[in-house]
């Protein structure tokens, strides 16, 4: 079978290992780019979300190349991730496109329906296939986050700038080529220790913000218009409150077999949020207290427009900044977001932090004089 699935991050290295493990030809759309954007959202509702229309955009490059069926996750709770494959493929058979979709749930929603689909998918190699594949994607998923988290700490330092992100690059495309866990952990090594080795500026103390926030808009690049880099480029360092390697621990293991809980995430949003909204909406209230209680400079809060969870959360997110005396930006994005107002708002953002600091240390110093 010809899969395809939609992109989000590079975690499409990771499934194109698995799948192609279990014995099947992958069809890897085109990265998502403005021609994406543009098919998406021609055919999408108008109101629908950018997640959903980059999906779409995703969908038909894929079927241009050949893809026979559309791998997609389904979702839990009030975000409208659960009703996402559905719409798209009414989308897609209104133009006139018969395709299967394998839809993956929630083991605990429908555990049969899983076990039909995942028959589907180890029908070729059989368990054993779907287990090595499993192994092999999961140690490239832990290859790119860390090279990806290693890239936030160089980046704001680089001397010559874009080379962190080029390196970033360059050892994707070997983590994507390579087809064992040795080669795999190879590339991870060497690839850490030549980032490591990057000629930094050792006198410059970054800012660092805290990115929370759908985690759509959060893991692909396109979709924030490469955020991560900018902040970068701006000297700041950026840590990523989400990440595929936890979500998949607890949402999809611990949670399936109910050793997952979110009393810690509650604990942390007392007071500002009382109850799960769907999405991150939890996490995005719990996370940004705890980025002010490790003494962040500052909280990028990043959603697509008309994104329920994250719009109810945006209000708490107001009151956390006030209590905990922490800037916070909201940054909504959508097709008709333009890159140089996102520029514009970003540079003001880390130049209110950086001044709010200079002021800080003035007053601090002026109060020590004065003792």
């Amino acid at each position: 079978m010809k899969l395809t699935m939609p992109h989000m991050g590079n975690c499409y290295i990771a499934a194109e290992a698995l799948f192609n493990e279990m014995g099947h030809e992958v069809i890897v759309p085109p990265l998502s780019s403005k021609k994406t954007l543009d098919l998406g959202t021609k055919y999408s509702p108008e109101t629908a979300c950018l997640p959903l229309k980059l999906n779409v955009g995703n969908f038909l490059e894929a079927i241009e190349m050949g893809a026979e069926i559309i791998i997609m996750i389904g979702g839990r709770g009030p975000c409208r991730l659960g009703y996402y494959a559905a719409v798209e493929q009414e989308i897609l058979r209104d133009l006139g496109i018969q395709i299967d979709f394998i839809i993956l749930e929630h083991p605990r929603d429908n555990f049969h329906k899983l076990q039909k689909q995942l028959r589907i998918l180890i029908a070729k190699k059989g368990i054993k296939g779907l287990i090595n594949g499993l192994r092999l994607a999961w140690e490239k998923l832990g290859a790119i986050e860390e090279l990806e988290r290693t890239s936030h700490v160089v980046r704001p330092r680089e001397i010559h700038q874009g080379e962190t992100s080029e390196l970033l690059k360059k050892l994707l495309l070997q983590l994507r080529m390579t087809n064992t866990i040795a080669e795999i952990r190879k590339i991870r090594r060497l690839g850490l220790s030549k980032m490591q080795s990057l000629a930094v500026n050792r006198e410059i103390q970054p800012l660092k913000i805290g990115i929370v926030g759908e985690i759509y808009t959060i893991l692909e690049s396109f979709a924030n218009l490469n955020l991560e880099e900018r902040l970068g480029d701006l000297k700041v360092e950026v840590t990523r409150t989400v990440n595929l390697v936890d979500w998949i621990k607890e949402h999809l293991i611990l949670s399936s077999i109910g050793l997952y809980s979110n009393k810690h995430l509650l604990e942390k949003a007392a007071g500002y949020l009382h109850s799960f909204v769907g999405g991150h909406g939890l996490e995005s209230v719990a996370r940004t207290v705890m980025l002010a209680e490790a003494d962040y400079h500052g909280v990028i809060h990043i959603l697509p427009f008309t994104c329920m969870p994250e719009i109810i959360v945006q209000g708490a997110l107001l009151r956390v900044s006030s209590d905990y005396k922490i800037p916070v930006i909201t940054l909504v994005v959508d097709e008709h977001t333009g890159e140089m107002g996102f520029q514009t708002r970003l540079e003001a953002f880390v130049e209110l932090i950086a001044r709010r600091l200079e002021a800080e240390k003035h007053a601090e110093k002026t109060s020590l004089s004065r003792c």
